[in-house]
């Protein structure tokens, strides 16, 4: 954004705020009236006038999220949204003040976009980690200037007995808010040569690691196909059905297919696969004693 589009964008943000502000409120009556104009009638021109009277509390609720380092504006119009969720649903035959119930919508619209805008990684997605998010630094703040002379530990442990949250959860929401997200290309050292993702560990496979494990299961794979041409047809069919399929197939299926006994299908499997095992571990000697008798 260029220095003349958030001059604008600071100036309309300003309009806004002050036409909000200006106003007039709404009698009880009046607001009734409103909404059941708009509920039953869809009048346009009530639900303007509706909103319109409640976009202070927009202003309220935005202002008290600034901290968060978000743009302004961008928090009035999720504040907005909120606001007319909030006139699509009110139910104005409940003993309910319109604004009682659009305070609940602007406040949960407004602490959804700041979830979701103040990191990259995504957090507070319980109710417990959204309000030890948006609590925090509040709490820590009252803490500090209660002069009771506590350590950290025990007053991140007060934290968390008044959220209801584990003492690591708040460990960890600190930690979080203490480091703003940095890019992995952010350059490191005066000359910059070096990025930030230069120090990050690798824990996938080295290629001669993937190689090796390529290596090993098409031998294994190799050793099991040859067991297996050793294995009597039903006992192939057996294995195949029980051990080789995505989904395995249950000995009463097998049963009812063979014409035997589940307990039948149980003992030729577990006699298949004793076959088995040895076949193997004898197709792994043979490779070994001829890779040993190879020239070097």
């Amino acid at each position: 954004m260029t220095a003349r589009e958030l001059s604008d964008s600071q100036a309309a943000t300003q309009r806004y705020i002050r036409e909000a502000m200006k106003a007039p409120l709404l009698t009880r009556e009046r607001e009734h009236e409103l909404a059941m104009l708009w509920a039953h009638d869809q009048d346009q021109d009530a639900l303007d006038e509706l909103v319109n009277a409640h976009a202070r509390l927009v202003v309220s609720h935005a202002t008290q999220y600034r901290g968060y380092g978000l743009n302004m504006s961008d928090l009035l119009q999720e504040g907005n949204l909120g606001l007319m969720q909030a006139a699509a649903r009110f139910d104005p035959d409940r003993e309910v003040r319109f604004s009682t119930y659009a305070v609940w919508w602007i406040r949960a619209a407004i602490q959804d976009f700041v979830l979701r805008n103040w990191s990259m990684v995504r957090l507070g997605t319980t109710t417990q980690e959204k309000a030890l998010f948006f609590n925090l630094r509040r709490l820590r703040a009252k803490i500090a200037g209660s002069d009771q002379g506590i350590s950290d530990t025990d007053a991140r442990q007060q934290i968390a007995d008044q959220l209801k949250v584990q003492l690591g959860q708040v460990e960890n929401m600190e930690s979080r808010l203490s480091a703003p997200d940095q890019s992995a290309n952010a350059p490191l050292g005066e000359d910059g040569s070096s990025e930030w993702q230069d120090l990050l560990v690798d824990d996938a496979a080295s290629p001669e690691e993937v190689a090796q494990r390529s290596h090993d299961s098409s031998l294994r794979e190799r050793w099991l196909n040859t067991a297996l041409t050793h294995l009597p047809a039903r006992e192939q069919h057996i294995i195949r059905q029980r051990h080789l399929k995505e989904e395995s197939v249950t000995l009463q299926e097998l049963g009812e297919e063979l014409g035997i006994s589940k307990e039948r299908v149980r003992q030729i499997e577990h006699r298949a696969l004793q076959e088995l095992r040895k076949r193997v571990l004898e197709g792994a000697e043979q490779d070994r004693t001829r890779a040993q008798r190879a020239p070097a």
